[in-house]
């Protein structure tokens, strides 16, 4: 049956490139469309800038397919490659898994410290050090139980030559404070250019707890940037400062599972879970104030205003793009291949509720057009990247690698 529906939705996209004057092309790359999002605002706020939320929708003109290479992950939660093409993925339940390019995965990697599952915890963003070849080292994030609550960590450890274990995994970072809640873990992690680590944490969602992505003394609601010892890089904009810690890169995130450097400009982009509208996309600089909570253009899931529902303040910085309704986004990777001109230097970023892929369209650091891919296949995207290959990889939490690339 996957295998017809997978044709089936081959067919469709196909069509759809194939039924296109040139005259929609241009539109189509213009982001002239209507935009994609038809459903009410859960709001009535207002967004600062023209094209901040709701843009022109785009179509991909090239014929491409999303072909599934496995269904057999158990709720896969973050996928990066390896050296030789191969992609490295963790489950929820604390386990990695290596799979090849057509899908053949691997026994479950042992000797990777215990996780906490619970709620949205587990093993969750995991990245390959720059030397890997030579090193053999992997670096994740997942949710740690402590005696006083649960955490964000940051872990390494070498893969064994055989691929079976990893060996001398140990707890680099601890973003502090834990709380006992199993909500808002972040978890995504990056390489800079410098070799330097860059983390994302959530606020742990609860009233509580949600100040805390205000405060400098806090781990909560930040970006983070270390070395691979989990020291504070030197330079970070805090350093330095009374009552800071000096790891913090940015600050005022809600819950971030989307990290991603442009491949053009070196930029670091990340987005955000919102409550009820309001998801964001941000780029980020050094030592900036993104808001949450005093700011956003979301709603408590009760319906009821966050804070005092306002939704632009001196000082705090508005997300390049939201989304209300949301798509709840989760993981991202910018486009840098040949093999879809069209798609050169676009975001694409995964959807929970919104089940598809995100493909934005962003020129001087605006959306200018917006796609949803794979929609027809109701599932649940938890990240995306883009391979050696150049072809862009999927996984969903139904348990789903895709590969998606030109037909």
């Amino acid at each position: 049956m996957r295998t017809i529906l997978m044709f089936i939705s081959g067919v469709t996209f196909t069509l759809a490139a194939c039924g296109q004057t040139s005259s929609e092309k241009t539109n189509a790359l213009k982001g002239d469309g209507a935009p994609v999002e038809t459903k009410k605002p859960n709001s009535d706020y207002k967004s600062a800038f023209p094209g901040q939320t709701r843009v022109a929708g785009v179509k991909t003109s090239t014929a491409y397919e999303g072909k599934v290479l496995t269904s057999d992950l158990k709720s896969p939660w973050g996928l990066t490659s390896l050296p030789d093409g191969r992609l490295i993925i963790t489950e929820k339940k604390g386990t990695m898994r290596i799979a090849t390019a057509a899908g053949k995965l691997s026994e479950p990697i042992t000797g990777i410290p215990a996780v906490n599952s619970d709620g949205q915890g587990g093993l969750l963003g995991i990245r390959v050090d720059p030397a890997f070849e030579q090193n053999r080292m992997i670096y994740w994030v997942f949710s740690e139980a402590l005696p006083e609550g649960n955490l964000t960590a940051v872990a390494k450890g070498k893969l064994s030559a055989d691929e079976k274990k990893i060996e001398g995994a140990t707890v680099i970072y601890q973003a502090t404070p834990a709380y006992k809640g199993t909500l808002h873990y972040g978890g995504r992690i990056l390489f800079d250019k410098a070799g330097n680590l860059v983390i994302s944490t959530g606020e742990r969602s609860d009233k509580v707890t949600r100040p805390q992505a205000q405060e400098l003394n806090s781990s909560l609601g930040k970006v983070i940037r270390i070395t691979k010892e989990g020291k504070p890089v030197a330079g970070n904009p805090f350093e330095g400062k009374a009552n800071a810690k000096p790891e913090l890169y940015s600050y005022g995130h809600r819950n971030v599972q989307g990290l991603a450097f442009h491949p053009v400009t070196g930029d670091l982009w990340e987005h955000e879970f919102g409550p009820r509208g309001g998801d964001e996309l941000n780029r980020i600089e050094p030592g900036k104030n993104y808001g949450w909570p005093t700011i956003t253009y979301g709603i408590e899931y009760s319906g009821d205003k966050v804070g005092t529902a306002i939704q632009q303040k001196e000082g705090l910085e508005q997300p390049v793009y939201y989304w209300d309704p949301v798509v709840s986004p989760s993981g991202m990777t910018f486009y840098s291949g040949d093999r879809i001109p069209e798609w050169k230097n676009n975001l694409f970023i995964g959807g929970l509720s919104g089940m598809h892929i995100v493909r934005l369209v962003i020129e001087n650091n605006k959306v200018v057009g917006e796609e949803r891919l794979l929609a027809d296949q109701y599932q649940r995207f938890r990240d995306v990247t883009q391979g050696k290959d150049g072809a862009l990889y999927a996984i969903t939490d139904q348990g789903r690698l895709y590969r998606i690339d030109k037909k």
